[in-house]
């Protein structure tokens, strides 16, 4: 994984920057909504809980394990939603890619523009060989927009997780870097 400076993508219509402390009360709009953690691991109901996942954002660089940034209007800086790396395991050139966004912007084709910078960058500028990426049954978006990057599916894991007093079952896919 790259650890150096950390890194600010750019796309034709967005920019990925570290998320800071000012993007609380949207990553809290986001991951309190229903809809955005419907197939998401998390879901908070309060600011206090939310400041959690800001430290998990601030703990994956202190410690190397992984790099998350906030996805924002290139041309207003408006915060969209978060992308990025986790669960980084240098010893095995791998890590688990995630990614969410605010409702009012789906379907404006920024979670394929912010996945194709991410993965750009670490295909390109990090030793990881191997992304994989767990997906909740039923959320077909997100599969549709793995398989476009080339991640193949590889199994099926039934009942494997509990999700709201449920059993959930993950499709695990995986994306490995061509030789």
């Amino acid at each position: 994984m790259y650890f150096g400076t950390y890194p600010i993508l750019q796309t034709n219509r967005l920019q990925l920057r570290q998320i800071k402390a000012g993007d609380l009360a949207k990553i809290h709009q986001g991951l309190s909504d229903k809809r955005v953690t419907k197939f998401y691991g998390v879901h908070f109901n309060t600011l206090e809980e939310t400041e959690g996942q800001m430290e998990w954002y601030e703990s994956l660089w202190l410690h190397k394990t992984g790099l998350w940034w906030a996805v924002c209007n290139r041309e207003t800086g408006a915060f969209l939603g978060a992308c990025g790396f986790n669960y980084y395991k240098a010893e095995l050139n791998q890590a688990e890619v995630g990614y969410w966004l605010l409702p009012e912007h789906w379907g404006n084709g920024y979670a394929s523009e912010a996945l194709k910078a991410a993965m750009d960058f670490v295909v390109s500028h990090t030793d990881v060989l191997r992304i994989e990426a767990f997906v909740e049954k039923g959320n077909g978006s997100s599969g549709k927009l793995l398989k476009k990057f080339g991640f193949v599916r590889e199994r099926i894991m039934k009942n494997c997780e509990l999700k709201n007093d449920k059993w959930i079952t993950l499709h695990l896919y995986a994306y490995r870097k061509p030789d």
